[in-house]
């Protein structure tokens, strides 16, 4: 974020979206809800297009935050940890991961969808979400390239997939009264794993 202000603007809308959904979500409803003077949000985000995209962006930078605290490895050599296999290392990524957006990041994740579902309306808002998207990809297929696919840039569309769908089942869908632990989802990772990518 720009600034402090831009940082509480998009945080506040972001818990509004979660609270709210994306009707509930406009510029004197994050002035109120963040004690800012009337027109402040207004001054920073001209048009609700421009807050949602703002939105957009920061819950992007929190959720690469929560599940990549260091970045997307950048040399095999760094990565995985000694003792541990890429594969293995890559199934306790996606469990830790998973387990930050369905939990901590849960509010993040709520108003991502309202985020996802708005953009089917938003020809602007789409281009953002296809923009953020396609950078989660890049880093999907950086992992998988060090875990050993042979199609990593296949794989990480696949493997996004089944991400979101865990999320959205646990989330929204019909498993929202349980969400799994870390160890279910790391098992869980592993199967996945193995289906994508053939035995270990």
């Amino acid at each position: 974020m720009s600034s402090p202000r831009a940082a509480l603007i998009a945080d506040t809308a972001i818990a509004l979206l979660a609270e709210r959904g994306s009707r509930g979500l406009t510029h004197r409803a994050v002035d109120e809800a963040a004690g800012l003077p009337p027109g402040t949000t207004s001054n920073h985000a001209r048009s609700r297009a421009a807050l949602l995209a703002a939105t957009l962006d920061r819950i992007t930078e929190l959720e690469t935050q929560a599940m990549l605290p260091g970045g997307p490895p950048t040399a095999a050599a760094a990565w995985p940890a000694p003792g541990s296999s890429p594969r293995a290392a890559l199934a306790a990524l996606l469990a830790h991961a998973l387990e930050q957006a369905l939990g901590p990041g849960r509010t993040l994740t709520l108003a991502r969808f309202e985020l996802a579902l708005e953009a089917t309306r938003r020809p602007e808002l789409r281009a953002v979400y296809d923009r953020l998207g396609a950078d989660f990809l890049v880093q999907a297929a950086q992992l998988l390239t060090f875990a050993g696919s042979p199609a990593p840039q296949q794989h990480a569309g696949a493997l996004i997939r089944w991400c979101e769908g865990v999320l959205f089942y646990s989330v929204a869908g019909a498993g929202q009264d349980r969400a799994p632990g870390r160890d279910e989802l790391r098992a869980e990772a592993e199967q996945y794993l193995t289906g994508l990518l053939g035995p270990a």
